[in-house]
């Protein structure tokens, strides 16, 4: 897993944790005022006080969720060509470091450089 992908799953989870901790403190908060339990219990939701939040909740939630698949699948997409490219770069980088060092002669650097492209 790459650096971007860390951060984008930190990130997502963090807001994920907001939407549902800060609703818990508010409804803690404004729950019980001015409502009565009447004949069937305190309401749904334990009258949180998620009324005004709940669109604001699912749109945010759902977007979240689309934007984590679509995220996963880009990833999963590029990580595919760009990881063996990638291998190959590093692969001529540690050659070219070789031969800068002085490890390998001018004749192996060229035969096996030619073997990696």
């Amino acid at each position: 897993m790459n650096q971007n992908t860390k951060t984008i799953l930190i990130i997502g989870g963090i807001i994920l944790a907001i939407m549902v901790i800060v609703p818990t403190i508010i409804g803690a908060i404004w729950g019980g005022q001015g409502y009565g339990y009447g004949m069937m219990g305190s309401g749904m939701m334990g009258n949180f006080g998620w009324g005004w939040f709940m669109p604001i909740f699912m749109i945010l939630f759902w977007g979240l969720v689309i934007w984590g698949i679509v995220a996963l699948v880009r990833g999963l997409s590029q990580s595919g060509g760009a990881d063996s490219s990638n291998r190959a770069d590093s692969a001529l980088e540690i050659l070219k470091k070789r031969y800068a060092r002085g490890e390998i002669n001018k004749e192996e650097y060229e035969v096996r450089k030619k073997d990696l492209t």
